[in-house]
């Protein structure tokens, strides 16, 4: 299930003295990565510094890529889906993904499934070419699509898809896991005064000095006072979606009816970690009622209003 990604303008002001001895200086490095552009704002003493710990960010945000992306046909995901009725050992990334993916799939009722990989690629046609799908080929798509077709093997970390043709798709959370992950490199360099931004999903670390939060505007321009250590994801069709017959169908799946969403609005989701509000921002969009706010409540998750 893969989802647009609304730009958020971050801004604030003060780089200043954080002792009489130094004097941490505001770095911006930017790298084209997993389809969009990675934005790394940091604070820290050198320039020498900064490109270090850009750069082992960025390299471990295309070793996720390598891992993750389903446009690779030398992907990790992608042999895996060639090898659907075979156990097949997998990475650590992988694996914690999969747990967890088909942890929030139980607990959306199957709102949220990483298996929608048929579905996802029929629909993208579908945006491109702005040609609703046959009917038949949504319901061949949706008969690959079960998240309970995922079989894991903990003793051994192998992962079996039970199905001919299953594909998987990490689309609305490899984003946010990669912030997560560039961010965890950051602060293993000492710098946790940073934001990591990935095509409009974020996660804020520690603020800039002499501040005491992050000030962010979303996508409708309103600002958003943001506390350390927080994410903040959007999704929505604002870019990618198809007008048929007078309505408007979301690049956003539901993977019960295999059709985009029809006339979605924009979701975003503040949350502790950019994983969850990744997965959230997409999820929430398919599902309402109790099971939305149950949801939010576990993860100590809210929408913005």
């Amino acid at each position: 299930m893969f989802r647009f990604l609304h730009a958020l303008v971050i801004f604030f002001v003060v780089v200043s003295r954080c002792n009489a001895q130094e004097t941490l200086i505001r770095f911006h490095q930017s790298a084209a990565i997993m389809g969009t552009t990675f934005n790394l704002t940091f604070y820290t003493i050198s320039q020498e510094h900064a490109t270090l710990a850009a750069n082992l960010a960025f390299k471990r945000i295309r070793e996720l890529n390598g891992v993750f992306s389903d446009y690779q046909e030398d992907s990790e995901i992608s042999k895996l889906s060639i090898n659907t009725g075979q156990r097949t050992p997998v990475s650590n990334d992988l694996w914690y993904l999969i747990k967890l993916s088909k942890k929030i799939s139980r607990q959306s009722n199957g709102a949220f499934d990483i298996s929608i990989g048929p579905l996802t690629k029929l629909w993208r046609r579908a945006i491109r070419q702005q040609q609703f799908p046959d009917s038949a080929e949504i319901i061949k798509a949706k008969n690959l699509v079960n998240y309970r077709w995922i079989k894991l093997y903990p003793l051994k970390q192998q992962v079996k898809l039970k199905k001919p043709a299953m594909k998987l798709d990490f689309g609305a959370i490899a984003k946010g896991y990669a912030i997560d992950q560039a961010y965890e490199v950051l602060k293993k360099q000492g710098i946790t005064r940073a934001l990591v931004d990935g095509g409009g999903d974020l996660f804020v670390g520690d603020p800039p000095p002499e501040s005491l939060i992050w000030n962010i505007k979303d996508h409708q321009g309103k600002t958003l006072m943001i506390n350390a250590q927080t994410a903040v994801a959007s999704s929505g069709d604002s870019y990618q979606n198809l007008e048929w017959n007078g309505t408007r169908y979301s690049h956003i799946i539901d993977p019960h009816s295999g059709v985009g969403l029809q006339n979605s609005n924009v979701i975003t989701v503040i949350a502790p970690k950019a994983t969850i509000a990744d997965i959230l921002s997409s999820t929430l969009s398919v599902i309402e009622g109790k099971r939305k706010h149950k949801l939010l409540r576990k993860y100590k998750a809210k929408i913005v209003q």
